[in-house]
């Protein structure tokens, strides 16, 4: 289904319909799968499982283009005591399937919602930035603010340390007032500001984590993915930063909601 000039909506299985894309054509993909059974999703999570996500990733590296990028943004259950490591397993396969482990972002919430006791309140999720050989596209974000702006040198003396152990010390720069961004981001969840109760969905990611990430690794008119595409955050994200978007999703009420949001985020 077409809601605009590129972009494009599949209704159906991921697994299947993705090995419809051609080779090397899609520049980013940022989506976040199933949290191992986290969420029923109107009861399709019973179709989730190792056999679908190790398909997915081998598909994603054959159809991302060279230097391409995928944003895998995942947690773990717990279950009998023990979080199931499934973030990690998803990881090593994706270099198992060729992908360069390119970042280990994490997504930081100022807020829980499941809280322990009898370990630390769980309050980030991974986001795993995977690149098919060199990556091509870095438009790195610089709105921290460094507590040196507008004198000369940075702290200390400016020197990095040397895999010998010895130190090698780089001439002083004026520092700028803002830095590139650290892989650590911190950003409200749409449970805080009621976007999730809004679209029925019970796992939506904020639209701000996925717009940083599209501005950083892709350029305007680039083809972003989301095999799991929920209630379409990531295509709003595109429409509203001139980007063509792909997007799959098995659920009618999801893919619903994800073609009504798009639609208007054309119209705006």
């Amino acid at each position: 289904m077409i809601v605009g000039k590129g972009l494009e909506l599949l209704r159906g299985d991921c697994l299947g319909l993705i090995r419809c894309i051609p080779d090397f054509s899609v520049d980013l993909t940022v989506t976040s799968p199933p949290y191992d059974n986290l969420r029923t999703y109107n009861g399709n999570n019973n179709q989730w499982g190792a056999p679908v996500w190790k398909g997915v990733l081998s598909e994603l590296y054959r159809v991302t283009t060279s230097g391409g990028v995928v944003v895998w943004i995942v947690g773990d259950a717990t279950v009998n005591g023990s979080e199931t490591g499934t973030s990690f397993k998803q990881a090593l396969h994706a270099m198992t399937c060729g992908f360069s482990l390119h970042d280990t972002m994490i997504w930081r919430k100022p807020n829980f919602s499941n809280p322990s006791s009898n370990r630390y309140h769980q309050t980030f999720e991974y986001m795993f930035v995977f690149s098919k050989g060199k990556i091509r596209n870095f438009n790195g974000i610089k709105d921290r603010s460094n507590v040196c702006a507008g004198g000369v040198g940075s702290y200390g003396e400016n020197t990095s340390t040397q895999m010998d152990g010895s130190k090698k010390t780089r001439p002083r720069t004026k520092v700028s007032a803002f830095g590139l961004r650290h892989n650590v981001w911190d950003m409200k969840t749409t449970g805080q500001d009621g976007t999730s109760k809004k679209y029925a969905h019970p796992a939506m990611f904020p639209e701000n984590l996925v717009t940083d990430h599209i501005l950083s690794w892709s350029n305007k008119n680039d083809l972003v993915f989301d095999p799991f595409m929920g209630s379409g955050t990531t295509g709003v994200a595109c429409v509203n930063t001139d980007r063509r978007f792909l997007g799959i999703e098995l659920d009618e009420t999801y893919f619903c909601i994800a073609q009504s949001r798009i639609k208007e985020a054309t119209q705006k």
